[in-house]
C-alpha cells in the first residue's frame, strides 16, 4: 500500500505493508532511529512523534492511519545544522541522562510548546505525564521545559 505524508518538513512516500506500525515505519524503512521501541504498549513514550500538531505513540498508529498528516521526529528538530532551544535546553540543564526517552520527552515538550508557548508547571506535567524516565526525578526534565518556554527555573 502506497502512502504520502510530510516528514520532517518534506513529502514523502513509501510502499508499507497495512500492519505496519509508525514506529517501525520510522526505524526499520526510514531508518530515523530516534524514536525507540520502549513498551510497546504506549505506556513509556520512548516511540513518541508528533502528528499533525499531536505527540502520539508512534508503536499505536498504524502507518496507514499518516496518510496526509505531517510527522515530526526528533531528527527533524535540527535545522541548518542548529540544535531547537528546546534540545538546547535538556542540554543545559543535564536533563538527558541516558538518552532514551529523550527523544520522546522532547517531542512531547514541543508539542505543547507549538500549541501553549508560555505553559504553566501543571501544563508542562500534564503534557509530559505519559513519558517515563527511569534514569531521573524529572526535575531537571521539567527545569528545561520551563526554561525554553522561557520560564526562569521555579516560576509557573
Amino acid at each position: 500500500m502506497i502512502i504520502q505524508f510530510v516528514l520532517n518538513e518534506k513529502p514523502c512516500q513509501v510502499d508499507i505493508s497495512p500492519n505496519t506500525r509508525l514506529l517501525d515505519l520510522l526505524r526499520e524503512h526510514l531508518h530515523l532511529t530516534g524514536a525507540k521501541e520502549g513498551c510497546g504498549i504506549g505506556e513509556c513514550g520512548a516511540c513518541t512523534v508528533i502528528m499533525d500538531g499531536n505527540a502520539v505513540n508512534s508503536c499505536l498508529v498504524r502507518a496507514t492511519q499518516i496518510q496526509g498528516k505531517k510527522i515530526i521526529t526528533i531528527e527533524g528538530l535540527r535545522q541548518n545544522g542548529e540544535y531547537d532551544r528546546l534540545q538546547e535546553k535538556f542540554v543545559e540543564h543535564g536533563a538527558v541522562q541516558c538518552g532514551f526517552c529523550t527523544p520522546g520527552m522532547i517531542l512531547s515538550a514541543k508539542a505543547l510548546l507549538m500549541h501553549t508557548p508560555h505553559p504553566t508547571l501543571e501544563e508542562i506535567h500534564r503534557a509530559m505525564e505519559g513519558n517515563l524516565c527511569r534514569c531521573t526525578g524529572y526535575n531537571k526534565i521539567l527545569a528545561a521545559v520551563q526554561d525554553a518556554a522561557g520560564h526562569g527555573e521555579g516560576e509557573t
